[in-house]
C-alpha cells in the first residue's frame, strides 16, 4: 500500500484510492496518474495505491469489476473511474472535483459549528478501519460456519449410534438364531437326540451366519467412509475387470437373500460385454449395496433386474432396477448427497448412507451415477464406469 500526497496539513483535501493488479499496465496507469498531479499546483489531495491482490477485501467492498480503477472517496459522492485511459479520465473530471471541494470548503467555513463533525478522516485510518471491519466479518462468517460444521458432526454421530443401535439388532438376531440352532443340535447328538438338522440344512446356516457377518461388516465400513465427508480421497486400486463374472458372483452371494423375500431375478447381460477399468472391491461395494436397497425395498414376490450395456466405445452403463415404492421427484437428486437419509423422515424414504458413498466411488472411476423412479412403480439405479482399453 503505498500514499501519493499533495498536502500534509489540511484535513479537508480529495481522497484518492487507485486499485491496481501485477500488470504492466497497471504501473504505467500509476506513472502516468502521478504525472498528472505532479503537474498541478495548488491543489490539495490524497493519492493511496493499493494492490488487488494484496487486499481482496477492499476491492469487494468497493464492489470493483475491473482493474485499475481510480476512486474519489472523498467528499461525497463517490466517484469511480476505470478502463485503460485512467488519466485522462482524471484530467477531465479534475477540474469538477476541485470545484466541489472548494464549494465544500467554503460551506464549512460559512457553517463553523459543523467542522469537527464534516471534517473527513485520515485517508490510512479510514481504509485501514474498513480493511479491519472487512477482516473481522470474514473471520466472524469463518467461525460460524465452522460452529456449523460442528454441529453437523455432533448430529451425525448421535445419529450413527441410533443407525447402528437399530440396523444391527437385525443382523445380530439372525445370527443368534442360526448359532442357537446349530448349538442346540450340537448338544442334542452328544445326550443321544436323533431329532437333528440335516446337512443342507446346517450348511445354509452356516452361510446365513457368514452373510449376516458380510452386513455388518459393510454398514460400519460404509459408515466409517461416508463420515469422512466428501472431501476425503477415496484410494483406488484399478484394474481390469471382467464385468459379466464379477456380477453373477455377486448374485450367487445374494441368492439367499432373493429367496427370503420370493423375488423374481431378470438379468439383461450381453455375452459380449467388455472389461472395464475398475477397482473391483470399490465396484462390489457399489452394486452391493444397490442390490440391498432394491431388496429391502421391493415387496414380497416383486422383481429386480440386472442389466448391462455397452453405451460407447469408452463407457459401460450397469443397471439394477426395483419393483418398490419410488423415489419422490423432489428428492431424487438429494438421494446421493452426504448424509441426507441423516435429515429426512426415514418412514418415506429409506436408500441408506450408502448412496452417498456409491456416488463418491463412481465419480472417483470418472463415471457417473443417477436414478430414474415413478412413484408407486420404482426405481432404478444406473452407473458408468470405463472400458478397459490397455
Amino acid at each position: 500500500m503505498q500514499v501519493y500526497s499533495g498536502t500534509s496539513n489540511s484535513k479537508t483535501v480529495l481522497q484518492l484510492l487507485l486499485f491496481i493488479d501485477q500488470r504492466p499496465s497497471s504501473k504505467q496507469q500509476v506513472n502516468q496518474i502521478r504525472q498528472f498531479l505532479d503537474s498541478l499546483t495548488c491543489n490539495i489531495f490524497e493519492l493511496q495505491v493499493i494492490e488487488v491482490s494484496k487486499q481482496p477485501s477492499l476491492a469487494e467492498y468497493f464492489k470493483l469489476v475491473a482493474t485499475p480503477a481510480l476512486i474519489k472517496i472523498y467528499p461525497e459522492p463517490r466517484q469511480i473511474l476505470a478502463g485503460s485511459n485512467l488519466a485522462s479520465q482524471l484530467e477531465h473530471w479534475w477540474p469538477r472535483w476541485e470545484a466541489a471541494l472548494e464549494e465544500y470548503r467554503t460551506h464549512l467555513e460559512t457553517q463553523p459549528d459543523i467542522v469537527n463533525a464534516a471534517t473527513s478522516p485520515d485517508l490510512l485510518e479510514s481504509v485501514a478501519y474498513v480493511s479491519e471491519l472487512i477482516r473481522v466479518s470474514d473471520e466472524a462468517f469463518r467461525l460460524h460456519q465452522e460452529k456449523e460444521q460442528l454441529q453437523q458432526q455432533l448430529n451425525f454421530k448421535d445419529r450413527i449410534i441410533e443407525i447402528l443401535a437399530h440396523d444391527l439388532r437385525s443382523p445380530l438376531t439372525a445370527m443368534a438364531l442360526a448359532l442357537e440352532t446349530l448349538e442346540s443340535t450340537q448338544n442334542g447328538l452328544r445326550e443321544g437326540d436323533v431329532s437333528q438338522i440335516t446337512p443342507a440344512l446346517r450348511l445354509r446356516l452356516i452361510q446365513q451366519t457368514r452373510h449376516q457377518i458380510r452386513i455388518i461388516d459393510r454398514m460400519i465400513t460404509e459408515i466409517l467412509q461416508t463420515a469422512t465427508g466428501p472431501s476425503a480421497r477415496l484410494h483406488l486400486q484399478p484394474n481390469r475387470l471382467e464385468l459379466k463374472e464379477f456380477c453373477k458372483d455377486i448374485l450367487g452371494e445374494l441368492s439367499s437373500q432373493f429367496q427370503a423375500k420370493s423375488l423374481q431375478l431378470q438379468t439383461d447381460i450381453p455375452s459380449d460385454v467388455p472389461a472395464v477399468y475398475a477397482d473391483p472391491e470399490r465396484i462390489r461395494q457399489v452394486i452391493v449395496n444397490l442390490f440391498d436397497n432394491a431388496i429391502k425395498y421391493t415387496p414380497t414376490k416383486g422383481t429386480i433386474q440386472l442389466s448391462i450395456l455397452h453405451r460407447t466405445t469408452q463407457k459401460i452403463q450397469v443397471s439394477i432396477c426395483d419393483s418398490g415404492p419410488g423415489i419422490p421427484e423432489e428428492n431424487r437428486d438429494r438421494v446421493f448427497q452426504e448424509r441426507f437419509r441423516l435429515e429426512r423422515d426415514e418412514c418415506q424414504d429409506g436408500y441408506g448412507i450408502g448412496l452417498s458413498l456409491c456416488r463418491r466411488i463412481i465419480q472417483a472411476h470418472y463415471g457417473q451415477i443417477w436414478v430414474d423412479s415413478c412413484l408407486g412403480k420404482g426405481s432404478c439405479f444406473h452407473f458408468t464406469l470405463p472400458v478397459y482399453q490397455f
